[in-house]
């Protein structure tokens, strides 16, 4: 579980093919606090850590994880947004997150504001997710608010802070993100007969 309150970023070390799955090395400050078996966030996917070095950690991931995620397309050198498991009775400072990425989606276009940033996506309405007005989305981990809520396409507002210490810096249009949708939102869709 996780809140979308990203601790750090890492950078991709190192990819290695076995059978259908990825060993991906990430380089990170937060290595020297890790240890084998916990799940880490990596823009929005949660991966165990199967080995640890002094400055990077490996994860693994699945043909399942690597089909319904951007985590195919990465390359070495890709910045990532990091976040650690939420601790019981920490603050809740996002929105629960389950690191579990319900589609990917597009950047369609970056606005500059005076001192922002809004991002628009679009996304595969026929995946019966959705996004309201002022809820929640986690777009590549990071907990966001929406705004302009439409049937396949959103946007969030990105302050400074956000835009400095996430891989939001390096987004672009036409680029690929992992999405997931409040899990509150989906269990009120799915009894509504709306969701999967």
């Amino acid at each position: 579980m996780f809140t979308g309150i990203i601790e750090t970023s890492g950078f991709i070390k190192n990819i290695a093919k076995e059978g259908d799955n990825l060993h991906l090395t990430v380089a990170s400050s937060l290595s020297n606090e890790l240890k084998v078996d916990q799940s880490i966030s990596h823009n929005g996917i949660c991966l165990t850590v199967v080995a640890l070095e002094a400055d990077s950690f490996t994860v693994t991931a699945v043909r399942e994880t690597i089909e319904k995620t951007t985590i195919g397309d990465w390359k070495i050198g890709d910045i990532i947004n990091l976040e650690r498991g939420m601790k019981l009775g920490d603050r809740l400072d996002g929105h629960i997150v389950q690191g579990h990425v319900d589609q990917t989606g597009t950047c369609s276009s970056v606005e500059t504001a005076e001192g922002s940033w809004y991002y628009t996506f679009e996304y595969d309405a026929a995946q019966n997710n959705i996004t309201i007005e002022k809820g929640s989305i986690t777009v590549n981990g990071v907990s966001l608010t929406v705004v302009n809520s439409k049937r396949n396409s959103f946007s969030v507002a990105i302050i400074p802070y956000t835009y400095e210490h996430t891989n939001f810096k390096t987004l672009k249009s036409g680029d690929k993100i992992n999405l997931e949708f409040d899990v509150i939102g989906k269990y009120v869709a799915r009894l509504q007969g709306l969701g999967k």
